[in-house]
């Protein structure tokens, strides 16, 4: 298993940091249109950001529907709002194709409403294109799916990856997601089993919120790759590692489903570094489902993930953490609990090298203060 393992974490090191060192070269070409659109006020994620009113006919929203030419028309300049609907009633059939819509460049709030559908496409949201809202019209009717995985061959005859196998990635900052399912529909693959990893959503970019939204897959669900998130009220399936990556983000009143059917992990914080901000916090979230599960895994040598006010299943193992077959880390890692509740959240048997944390040591993680939210969060 540990040897297993140690494969995973040299394929996904060099995938993510080759892959992340383009973004960061693109970054550097757009960060001054995103920060002079934040300096004229656009810089917050809010509740209005996340939805769209009831309005014109056919879901339609009021002001997206113009004389002389219709709703297609006038959708590629001057619309706020793009409506995808398969049945070719709105701006676009295909939800990529309402993302390429948007400017390059982008400096205000586009919001894209996805009707009830399955969407079975790969979708990916530019560094180029910040401030984009991806509304669904509930997470039972509106899914994005796609079946790709890391052993899959793309076009160039080379395996497409863990970055690129996602269903839909997210690299432009302000990004915010509501009422919406990402999923990948590979089928599941046991532990330890090379080439597997099936990503359903992959977060890149800085200031992304996602609210009541399900992320749906088995190994590597979600790729928490690089920036600050916020995720409130999501549901998020999966069985090994399924919630991993380098980035800072806080999980507030999720419920996490495991699908193991044996050994799995729910979180793999990627912190190498005392000097990187990241990890994963965990607040008042709910653990279901099944199989044997480790509450995080040491990828990082600084690997950072703390639980709080959480219920915990009794499917967590009684010594609740990995060191990832490194005892070396067992140094360097935080792995924190705090005030959680359930069969799941004894600490009596934890491995010495985890935290039951104290209040004054938990505080920094429980609150919106631990992704900088008061600098891009008004809610």
């Amino acid at each position: 298993m540990a040897a297993a393992a140690a494969g995973r974490e040299r394929r996904r090191c060099a995938c993510a940091a080759a892959a992340a060192a383009v973004v960061l070269l693109v970054s550097a070409s757009v960060s001054s249109a995103a920060s002079a659109a934040a300096a004229a006020g656009d810089g917050f994620i809010t509740w209005d950001d996340l939805s769209i009113p009831v309005a014109a006919p056919r879901g339609v929203p009021e002001g997206a529907m113009g004389g002389g030419g219709g709703v297609k028309a006038r959708a590629r300049h001057d619309l706020e709002t793009i409506v995808v609907a398969q049945d070719g009633t709105g701006h676009s059939r295909t939800v990529q194709g309402a993302v390429d819509m948007v400017p390059a460049g982008n400096r205000r709030r586009v919001k894209i409403l996805v009707r009830p559908g399955v969407y079975r496409e790969k979708v990916t949201v530019p560094i180029t294109k910040p401030f984009v809202s991806l509304i669904g019209m509930g997470t039972g009717r509106t899914v994005i799916t796609w079946n790709a995985r890391a052993s899959d061959i793309d076009k160039s005859g080379h395996q497409v990856g863990t970055f690129y196998s996602a269903s839909v990635a997210v690299e432009a900052d302000y990004f915010c997601a509501s009422h919406i399912t990402f999923e990948n529909s590979a089928p599941a693959a046991p532990p330890g089993a090379v080439g597997q990893q099936a990503v359903a959503l992959r977060l890149s970019g800085d200031k992304t919120m996602l609210y009541r939204c399900r992320i749906l897959g088995t190994q590597d669900t979600l790729f928490d790759n690089i920036g600050r998130h916020y995720l409130y009220n999501c549901d998020i399936q999966g069985s090994i590692d399924f919630i991993f990556g380098n980035a800072r983000s806080l999980y507030q009143g999720c419920t996490l489903h495991a699908v193991a059917t044996s050994y799995g992990a729910i979180a793999a914080s990627q912190r190498s570094s005392p000097k990187e901000d990241s990890g994963f916090s965990f607040v008042g979230c709910k653990l279901t489902g099944s199989g044997m599960l480790y509450l995080g895994r040491a990828w990082g040598r600084f690997a950072r993930v703390v639980y709080s006010y959480c219920d915990l299943s009794g499917i967590v193992v009684p010594q609740g953490w990995s060191d990832w077959g490194d005892r070396s880390r067992t140094k360097t890692v935080l792995f924190g609990e705090y005030s959680c509740k359930g069969p799941g959240a004894s600490t009596r048997q934890r491995v010495p090298w985890s935290r039951a944390l104290t209040y004054e040591e938990a505080r920094p993680f429980l609150g919106r203060s631990f992704v900088d939210g008061e600098q891009w969060l008004r809610l």
